[in-house]
């Protein structure tokens, strides 16, 4: 029999040893208790080969007497595998045993570096000065780090510039964490005075330039980089999508040579981001195509886009991938499911995803409510918040916003008010902006133009364009030209780009006749280089999105297309419906040139499609850039009703459900 000496060293051999035969070796032979047999079977357990944290701390904890050696390598084990809180945690059982050496301190520094305690970190460097280590050159390096991971950047270089020997890692940390706070001048300081640079260190001035918005000084240094690394080229693709530069950043994916999961994240989430939401849908599948299986965030930016294009057959199909893939809906992943089916119109399934959630979070929660308020399903959306609060989840300032605007489509003003004090009487939740621009918004929809007007003056912060807009918006429902012009100078005051502040003024005029303010309008648009964007509507047909502006006649179908609005206004003839020609907006005199001109908006060409290419029984679902009209709402209840068929219309503002003569929004909208 094999029998182990005093002093055990496992053999030489070109593989490494078994770490579990050697353990059973030593059990069997009585050699375990060897200081020196488990100081080295915990550090076979712990070698970054085998990284079996369990085994070694079950070593660990029946060794007798262990080293100081054995708490090193067990506490840097647990650092190495994300478990910093009981790597702290064993550091000060050791302090009973033993005094920190020039190995212990580095570790425990990572560990609070990576949990973002600096607290607990100068405690550490407190120590380090006691025990004589303040000075040693590993101890340093690891506490300019975890200063600089810790945003304490002053800490960091006041202990750089401390260090006798200053080395490259700790040179690269300090230029990390002058670019992790946004003071990239300084970072570029300390980059040009290194005496040697490495990958990381260009790419952290890539990185921090292009996070503060550099973003043509981070692509001036990408262009330097003796050799770029993968982390550099999605720097600069993240910088570009988050500037706005969509094209730019497309550039530079065509060009990579490889690419990770971060790149295809960085390109769907900057489409999305970027409201480009057909190109990100574009490269989700792209990404697929090659072989790369998405994460969580991947989904989460592809659901957002698939939210943006309203696309349905897209949002189920990213739905079945996930189910197949036995993705978990957790709290943002679940809650991006809900906004998704909300978006695209299928409210249905929107409940039933909320309600296959086994435990419900308040993200999850939120989600339906903010979409029923959306379809117009107050009662439902405030029935859920009820039930919310019972099951004892607290609601934060997003879901009152969801309460607000559920109130808000339905007009329910009372009920709105009485939620507003709620938040502040029973939460503690102080309103926002935010919060002030649903309760605008409520009251001006609901015709109490004045009302709106004394809560803006009232308010505790300066009102931003969103709630001059809702109150322009109100005004020229109501024919109130006093109060629309007031909060129009006021929106050109603070944000005269927004081209829907001219155009709601314009319609305010024209609806009034006031035909020589409507010219002044288009004149100050016209000197500000502001062009109206035409109402478009777009539908969905076997995986196609069909987009139409008002009198189009570009599709390959326009001729069935112009047939079908023949029909339907036969048809609604009948029925005894009489255009309204007050909603044109436009300098025509003849009655039948306006009733021509409502005919062929943007969503009854839509409607026409439809009606000709998708099947009987099947909804149609269309999108709208604009509000719907007075006449198109009218027009699309009747035609529900004439052709059987099931009409929702997203538009700029809300969902509306048309069947059998009727609409979800009960003519409130």
């Amino acid at each position: 029999m094999l029998k182990l000496s005093p002093s055990f060293h496992p053999p030489p051999c070109a593989a490494s040893p078994d770490p579990k035969q050697l353990h059973a070796l030593s059990l069997k032979t009585a050699t375990f208790a060897l200081p020196s047999t488990s100081s080295k079977l915990i550090s076979l357990y712990a070698d970054p080969k085998t990284s079996n944290l369990d085994y070694a701390l079950s070593v660990f904890d029946r060794a007798p007497k262990p080293t100081l050696l054995s708490w090193n390598v067990i506490i840097k084990c647990h650092v190495e595998n994300h478990r910093s809180h009981d790597a702290i945690s064993l550091f000060c059982e050791l302090l009973h045993e033993f005094t920190p050496d020039s190995f212990t301190l580095p570790c425990v520094i990572k560990g609070c570096s990576r949990l973002g305690v600096v607290e607990e970190g100068k405690q550490l460097h407190g120590l380090a000065m006691k025990i004589g280590l303040g000075t040693d050159k590993f101890v340093q390096s690891s506490l300019v780090s975890m200063y600089a991971k810790c945003h304490d950047i002053g800490s960091a270089r006041n202990v750089f510039d401390e260090m006798p020997e200053k080395d490259l890692v700790s040179w690269n940390s300090l230029i990390d964490g002058y670019a992790r706070c946004g003071e990239v001048d300084l970072a570029l300081e300390v980059f040009n005075e290194m005496p040697e640079k490495d990958c990381f260190s260009w790419t952290a001035l890539v990185d921090g330039f292009s996070k503060c918005g550099k973003v043509d000084t981070a692509r001036e240094i990408f262009d330097s980089m003796p050799n770029r690394n993968l982390v550099s080229w999605n720097a600069m693709i993240n910088g570009y999508m988050k500037s706005g530069d969509s094209v730019n950043a497309a550039c530079l994916f065509s060009q990579m040579d490889m690419r990770d999961l971060i790149t295809w994240n960085s390109m769907i989430a900057g489409y999305d981001l970027n409201g480009k939401f057909k190109d990100a849908v574009d490269v989700f599948s792209e990404m697929l195509w090659d072989g790369f299986s998405p994460n969580r965030a991947t989904l989460v930016s592809a659901l957002s886009a698939v939210s943006g294009l309203a696309t349905l057959s897209k949002g189920r199909w990213i739905h079945s991938y996930m189910v197949k893939n036995a993705f978990e809906l957790d709290d943002v992943l679940g809650t991006s499911l809900i906004d998704m089916y909300s978006k695209c119109g299928s409210i249905e399934s929107a409940l039933a995803v909320f309600q296959s959630i086994q435990s419900k979070k308040l993200g999850h929660w939120t989600a339906i409510i903010v979409g029923l308020g959306m379809h117009g399903m107050a009662g439902e959306a405030l029935h859920l918040f009820s039930k919310m609060r019972r099951a004892g989840l607290k609601p934060n300032g997003i879901t009152f916003i969801g309460v607000l605007n559920a109130c808000n489509h339905a007009g329910l003003v009372d009920h709105g008010r009485c939620y507003f004090e709620m938040m502040r009487r029973e939460y503690g939740i102080e309103p926002t902006i935010e919060h002030f621009g649903c309760l605008v918004d409520l009251l001006c929809r609901a015709g109490r133009i004045k009302e709106a007007k004394n809560v803006i003056d009232g308010m505790p912060m300066k009102p931003n364009k969103i709630i001059w807009m809702s109150l322009l918006s109100g005004s020229r429902i109501q024919g109130n030209i006093s109060i629309g012009e007031y909060a129009a100078h006021k929106l050109i005051e603070i944000a005269p780009e927004t081209i829907s502040c001219y155009i709601l003024l314009s319609n305010m005029y024209a609806a009034a006749g006031h035909w020589e303010k409507v010219s002044q309008v288009r004149e100050m648009m016209k000197s500000k280089g502001i062009s109206k964007d035409p109402g478009c509507s777009s539908i969905e047909h076997q995986g196609t999105l069909h987009e139409f502006i008002v009198g189009d006649k570009s599709h390959g179908q326009t001729r069935q297309i112009y047939w079908k609005l023949g029909e339907m206004r036969e048809k609604l003839k009948k029925v005894g419906h009489v255009p309204d020609t007050s909603q044109v907006l436009l300098c025509i005199e003849g009655e039948e040139e306006k009733e021509a001109e409502l005919e062929t908006h943007s969503e009854r060409l839509a409607i026409a499609f439809g009606l000709i290419s998708i099947e009987p029984g099947i909804p149609i679902r269309i999108m709208k850039n604009l509000r719907v009209c007075n006449d198109c709402h009218s027009v699309t209840k009747l035609l529900s009703k004439i052709y059987n068929r099931e009409i929702t219309v997203r538009d700029n503002s809300r969902f509306h459900h048309f069947r059998n003569g009727s609409c979800s929004c009960n003519d409130f909208w």
